[in-house]
């Protein structure tokens, strides 16, 4: 169980990584849309479109890192004050509805990828790409979340019952008082 939880892990850390660096190629796409318009006087049909597909993709494949890292916007204000068996106590009872979010998405993601993939959707622009491959990555993304907090979950559990939980299998671990 404990090795299945680190492959989640690290394969979330190895997808966040290795997808950061598409901000590169989206910051290169915008540089040219606007060297083509500024510097030529003709802007390509492209590039516009293609940066957002890039950060489409890039924004919904993270969703599994972002847990592993704890990096989710929070509202700490009473939250950040807890101890760290507070925390998982009220993680634990919230997973409820990150489980039931995860549902949805899973199953609006899969059909509407589904559908997507089916026609082959294409944006309908002059420039006309799929669409469809960045369609797919929302419930791929979906079971990488829902992968990860499950064992973002069992880590909880594990806090309650005094277990300990690294940060390399399990992600990044809440803080807090000790006391």
């Amino acid at each position: 169980m404990l090795a299945l939880a680190r492959a989640v892990t690290r394969l979330n850390r190895w997808i966040g990584a290795t997808v950061a660096w598409l901000i590169l190629v989206i910051f290169v796409l915008l540089i040219i849309d606007v060297a083509m318009r500024y510097a030529v006087g003709r802007p390509t049909i492209w590039t516009s479109e293609m940066a957002q597909l890039v950060f489409g993709f890039y924004a919904v494949i993270g969703g599994g890192y972002l847990l592993a890292e704890r990096a989710h916007v929070n509202v700490d204000i009473f939250y950040g004050r807890f101890t760290r068996q507070r925390k998982a106590r009220v993680d634990v009872a919230t997973s409820v509805l990150f489980f039931l979010f995860m549902a949805v998405l899973l199953y609006q993601g899969s059909s509407m990828a589904y559908e997507s993939v089916e026609k082959f959707e294409t944006s309908q622009s002059i420039w006309n790409p799929w669409v469809w491959p960045v369609k797919v990555a929302i419930p791929v993304a979906g079971v990488l979340l829902l992968l990860q907090g499950i064992v973002r979950l069992i880590s909880d559990i594990r806090v309650l019952m005094g277990l300990p939980s690294d940060d390399a299998t399990f992600g990044v671990q809440a803080d807090g008082p000790t006391h």
